[in-house]
């Protein structure tokens, strides 16, 4: 006679976790589950306020920059580009669309949809120079 395998289930009396339930949301208290506030977690970290200093003094020390905004993924949430006249560029994580209309008003750049317009030949331009730099 064989035996059947011990039941799958754990102190709290749901079943165990597979190998991708953290990705679909089984997990308890781990990226990919649902937030408190309804919305989807990610295997990323949420925005700190470091990263807003950062992008607040990205914009003080630089002239010409533009943010673009690039849509929350199930890896990374929303972050925010920015390009300046030059083409040094800088990447962040936000929390959504709403912070990055913030801090459009706040600093007096202009924002756009990453998806929608793309980035700017300069920006491509800079990573490309300091590739070069490099070797």
């Amino acid at each position: 006679m064989i035996a059947e395998p011990p039941s799958k289930v754990t102190d709290d009396g749901r079943g165990a976790m597979g190998l991708f339930d953290r990705l679909r949301g089984r997990g308890r208290g781990r990226p990919g589950r649902t937030r408190d506030d309804g919305r989807r977690g990610t295997l990323d970290r949420g925005s700190q306020r470091v990263d807003l200093t950062h992008l607040e003094q990205f914009v003080a020390s630089r002239r010409g920059v533009e943010g673009y905004v690039e849509p929350r993924t199930a890896v990374t949430e929303t972050t925010i580009v920015l390009v300046a006249a030059d083409g040094e560029w800088t990447r962040r994580r936000i929390d959504g669309p709403g912070v990055a209309r913030r801090l459009s008003r706040d600093l007096a750049i202009p924002v756009y949809d990453a998806q929608v317009t793309g980035y700017p030949q300069r920006m491509r331009d800079w990573s490309a120079r300091q590739k070069q730099n490099r070797l």
